[in-house]
């Protein structure tokens, strides 16, 4: 689990929207309502939890400089 700064992956973020699993489910319109994580992968769905409440984005830590 990684603590810190979140630094943004333009290639990870490529690759899930051009990958073959992505146009298979959205097209065909199986993926699940916002929220149903817990029931479609709980583990991720945790993991996703945790990991976005002890991370920061680059755009965060801006925004709490430039509002002091």
């Amino acid at each position: 689990m990684k603590f810190g700064v979140r630094r943004p992956s333009l290639r990870g973020a490529l690759a899930a929207r051009l990958s073959l699993k992505h146009y298979i489910r959205h097209s065909l319109g199986l993926n699940a309502p916002r929220g149903w994580g817990w029931l479609t992968d709980p583990r991720r769905a945790l993991y996703n939890r945790v990991y976005y409440r002890v991370t920061r984005s680059v755009i965060e830590i801006l925004r709490m400089v430039i509002r002091r």
